[in-house]
């Protein structure tokens, strides 16, 4: 991790709401964003602002989302969310999460990352496989 990873960092991405960001359980006239893609544009915002401040070899894992969602974004709107690390506890990063879409504030809460060396990942996955093959 590099220095200037500190808390107070702030990072704003756009996402445009299209079609394979909303529900469609409850008619086409009734598309709107859904929660579980928020949920992974959150996570896109966060570690994007996290790979601007890390090293080689470097990158993050999700480990909590505490979110409210607030209010409906319809189909076509653009959504900006904006990340800000409130706290850095060791390779632990916590955000302060919030998104609008241009009307109203639409989602507030939480998101943590952990920061991890790729090649350790990766060693501790093929473990894990091997685990699980010899287990069944």
């Amino acid at each position: 991790m590099q220095p200037t990873l500190t808390a107070g960092v702030t990072g704003t991405r756009e996402f445009l709401v299209d079609r394979e960001r909303t529900i469609d359980f409850m008619g086409e006239d009734a598309r709107v964003y859904a929660t579980p893609m928020l949920v992974r544009d959150i996570e896109v915002t966060c570690r994007e602002l996290l790979l601007a401040h890390l090293d080689a070899g470097e990158d993050s894992v999700g480990t909590r989302v505490e979110i409210d969602h607030l209010a409906a974004t319809l189909l076509g709107m653009k959504v900006a969310i904006t990340a800000t690390l409130a706290e850095l506890k060791g390779r632990a990063a916590i955000f302060d999460v919030s998104a609008t879409d241009g009307l109203d504030t639409i989602c507030r809460g939480r998101h943590a990352r952990f920061v991890a060396n790729v090649d350790q990942v990766k060693q501790r996955l093929k473990q894990k496989q091997a685990k699980a093959a010899a287990a069944g």
